[in-house]
């Protein structure tokens, strides 16, 4: 992902067009890439990969959140494993807090609008009487 492209980058696992996500609209982009570049400093200081250090932030948020990544390769989902050993400091959850506050652009399009901030409705809801 480049911000000089003319277009927003493509994704080819995702069920919608990255350049419906606002964050990664042409206008957001440059932005979030300065803050790309950020977190990809840290983690090639700390000897890890970006997404290993975005696994290990989630992780640090508490004994209540669990990272859940996806992936479909064998040496992803080794790296995903090592994401564990990557130890955080007080100042590198802060100064990685501040970058995740300052993304310009929703996460989500509007297809997703109704789906945010739901409930997940009771299992007995789904059953439908034969």
């Amino acid at each position: 992902m480049t911000p000089s492209n003319s277009n927003a980058p493509s994704c080819d696992f995702c069920y919608v067009p990255l350049q419906s996500v606002p964050m990664f609209q042409l206008e957001n982009l440059e932005h979030n890439h300065k803050l790309y570049e950020r977190v990809k400093d840290m983690a090639t200081r700390k000897g890890y990969t970006t997404s290993q250090l975005a696994l290990a932030w989630v992780h640090h948020q508490g004994n209540n959140v669990c990272p859940i990544p996806g992936t479909t390769r064998i040496q992803n989902l080794e790296q995903n494993i090592n994401a564990l050993d990557v130890k955080l400091t007080a100042e590198e959850m802060v100064e990685l807090d501040e970058i995740a506050s300052l993304v310009r652009g929703d996460r989500y399009g509007p297809e997703m609008a109704t789906w945010r901030h739901e409930e997940t409705p009771p299992l007995s809801s789904w059953k439908v009487d034969a």
